[in-house]
């Protein structure tokens, strides 16, 4: 019995730190990301819609699309001074961060 504890309790210690890891490289990914935006000044508004998170910029030929899609984007639509990036389920991580970042 003491075995099962001992392993259950190894394996929880290794998730949290997975866990831990992952959170601190989503992060970095974020910050990367509004870099590549163009800064956190050309980010007027930020929204997200299921997978999408849509960004409203004051410039975007500030806007570096090739290094947003090796970040991992799967697409940009751009229309006007808005940008749609397919990103997944981390949209709504991402607008909550630069929401933080923004105050």
């Amino acid at each position: 019995m003491e075995k099962y504890i001992i392993i259950v309790v190894v394996f929880i210690i290794i998730l949290l730190a997975v866990l831990k890891s992952t959170k601190k490289d989503a992060h970095l990914e974020i910050n990367k990301l509004i870099d590549y935006l163009g800064g956190k000044d050309n980010i007027v508004t930020s929204d997200y819609n299921l997978s999408r998170f849509i960004v409203t910029l004051r410039d975007t030929t500030k806007v570096n699309k090739e290094a947003i899609q090796k970040l991992g984007a799967k697409g940009i639509v751009e229309i006007d001074n808005q940008l749609k990036i397919i990103l997944g389920n981390n949209s709504k991580q991402l607008k909550k961060y630069i929401d933080d970042i923004k105050r």
